[in-house]
This record gives C-alpha cells, sequence and structure tokens, in this order.
C-alpha cells in the first residue's frame, strides 16, 4: 500500500474516534456556616463549595475596591476579647540530627525555626517551623529530590520589577492557604486575609484537609497536594501582578464532595476580613444566569453557583488592605 494511501486512512481513522470529553461548566452548592464571633482572631466565616464532579476551578485574590483609597494599612492582630486558652497545643518537632562531622544542632528556643529549602534569583520557597501548632508537622515537603520534614509553614516568594514579596502561604499540618497580589505602588506591602482550603475538607476542631505529601514543582509553580485518604489535586500560580494572583486548581481522579472551603473572620463590617459575599448562578435551559448579593453573616445556602466573590467594600480596621478572594470556573465532565 503507498505511504500515502495509508497517510490518508490514519487520518480517517483519527477523524472517526469519538473526541475526547472537555470538561463543561458545573454549578457547584455554597453552604454558609459561618457563626458570631467577638475574637476578630477567629475564623468565624466558613464558606465551603460542594459538587458531585469537579475537574478544576479557579481562585482569585485581588486587592479590596478601596485600596487606592488606604494611606494608613492596620496589620496589626487584635487579640483584644479572644481566648485561646483551650486550643490544642501540638509542640514542634525535635531539630533533626546533626550530620556526621557537623555542630550538634541548636536546642528549641522558643522562636520559630527559619530554612531556605528551594532559591533562584526570581522565586524561592522558605519553611517555618514554630514553637508549637495546633497539630503535628507530620506532612513532608518534596522539591525534586529534596525532601523536608517538620515544616508548619512555607512562604513562597516572588521578585518582579525589582521588589520581592511573599505571595503565597501554605500550612502543611492543616491544609491551610493565604494568598495576596503583589502590593499596589503606593503600600509598602499589604496583608493577608482570609485562608482557603482545597481538597476533602473535614471537621477536626475546625475544618482542615488532611495532606500526606506536599510537593513543589519550581519551572511550572505547581505544587501537588497528596490527600491523606487517597486522590490529589494541582494547584499553580498561574498569574501574579500589582492586580490579583490567579491560582489554578486541577484534580487528579474524582474530587471529593466537599472540594474547598473560604475561611474567615467577621465581628462588625468595620471589623472584618469578609464582610459581603456575591454570587453568580449558571444558565440552564429556559433560566438565565442571574446575581445575589448579601451580607456573609445573613447569607443562606445558594445552589448552581458559576461564581462567588467574598469580600469587603468599605475599609475594616482589621487587615485594611486583605484581598478579596473569587472561586469560579467550576467545570467538570
Amino acid at each position: 500500500m503507498p505511504a500515502f494511501v495509508r497517510r490518508v486512512l490514519s487520518l480517517m481513522v483519527l477523524l472517526l474516534l469519538p473526541a475526547a470529553a472537555a470538561a463543561a461548566p458545573v454549578g457547584v452548592m455554597v453552604r454558609n456556616e459561618s457563626t458570631s464571633a467577638t475574637c476578630a482572631e477567629t475564623d468565624n466565616v466558613s464558606l465551603k463549595l460542594v459538587a458531585e464532579q469537579i475537574e478544576k476551578f479557579t481562585i482569585i485574590a485581588r486587592h479590596p475596591a478601596y485600596v487606592g483609597m488606604l494611606r494608613v494599612d492596620n496589620t496589626e492582630p487584635d487579640f483584644e476579647t479572644c481566648d485561646m486558652s483551650r486550643d490544642p497545643v501540638v509542640p514542634a518537632p525535635a531539630p533533626p540530627p546533626a550530620a556526621a562531622g557537623a555542630p550538634p544542632a541548636a536546642p528549641a528556643t522558643g522562636v520559630p525555626r527559619r530554612v531556605t529549602i528551594f532559591e533562584t534569583p526570581d522565586l524561592w520557597i522558605t519553611g517555618f517551623t514554630f514553637p508549637s501548632f495546633w497539630r503535628a508537622a507530620s506532612v513532608p515537603v518534596r522539591i525534586g529530590g529534596e525532601v523536608t520534614q517538620g515544616l508548619h509553614m512555607l512562604q513562597l516568594w516572588v521578585r518582579q520589577n525589582d521588589k520581592a514579596e511573599e505571595v503565597l502561604v501554605v500550612y502543611p499540618p492543616d491544609g491551610y492557604w493565604r494568598a495576596r497580589p503583589l502590593s499596589p505602588t503606593h503600600l509598602r506591602s499589604t496583608a493577608y486575609g482570609s485562608s482557603f482550603l482545597v481538597g476533602p475538607v473535614e471537621q477536626a476542631e475546625r475544618p482542615l484537609v488532611r495532606l500526606k505529601e506536599l510537593d513543589f514543582a519550581p519551572q511550572t509553580r505547581t505544587f501537588t497536594l497528596h490527600f491523606a485518604d487517597g486522590g490529589k489535586a494541582r494547584l499553580q500560580l498561574a498569574k501574579v501582578d500589582g492586580d490579583q494572583i490567579r491560582l489554578e486548581v486541577q484534580f487528579d481522579g474524582i474530587a471529593p464532595r466537599t472540594f474547598a472551603a473560604l475561611r474567615s473572620m467577621y465581628v462588625t463590617e468595620g471589623n472584618a476580613d469578609v464582610a459581603r459575599v456575591a454570587w453568580r448562578t449558571l444558565a440552564s435551559p429556559g433560566t438565565p444566569a442571574a446575581m445575589g448579593e448579601a451580607p456573609v453573616m445573613s447569607f443562606t445556602d445558594a445552589q448552581n453557583v458559576s461564581m462567588l466573590w467574598a469580600g469587603r467594600l468599605v475599609p475594616s480596621r482589621h487587615n485594611t488592605s486583605a484581598p478579596d478572594f473569587t472561586f469560579e470556573g467550576f467545570a467538570g465532565r
């Protein structure tokens, strides 16, 4: 058979094969499990995202609408009405043994231990071990062939426009993340505020995601979350600039039903990291897409949501510059 005939037949076979199913938009349920609080350091705002089959979605942290008006930024913690005495306390693991011939590791001093575990001129990751945390630091962190144990927190730093800034934080023991864009030109830095969870969200004193291992691929700026009960997800730093930080999440296999959550605080509208929510529903045959908005504490569960925004319209005296969050791009097969 002539070669050109074989090529034509091969092309015809490919054209007749069924096309791979593309990810289609999915509407999710937003469940509001927030409770009232008087402590500004309590994560009493809890918005959970629920769906049967999610393949991917996007998380965006963007400066609040009023950031251009800020001249004074309040980022100090406020423990005025807080009682943390009943919080779980797990001591930090002992420092790893020193290599042969090296001086012995320094004893615990009551201050965090800091280590740079990856570094290039434009991107680096710093790890911290605190004297104690509410969960054990038992999740290994892998970058290439190097594994680091006993970390409570990782910071991801980037250098852009001749300025280095920390833009993403993760706590491996409980799966909490924080994100923020690069600072606007009139502010030296901005605050973190709300946290988010990605993966099978469960309750153990507070919502958390149990991780078995956390990997990072510097070339693609992608974290791989290996969940304790199986499955994994990839979280990629897709974009970061002076307006927003965009994180693309892709599940490997079947995603958990409660696949993500936003955790934040609200005491009053002027003392909150999240004060309001807005959402858009997914259009369906005979029903157009619609928008809704509400104060976060009176918001009731929403169905068939294609976009959720959680943030502030007026400045707060707590973490004044902290970003708003948007969850969107929900897709599945």
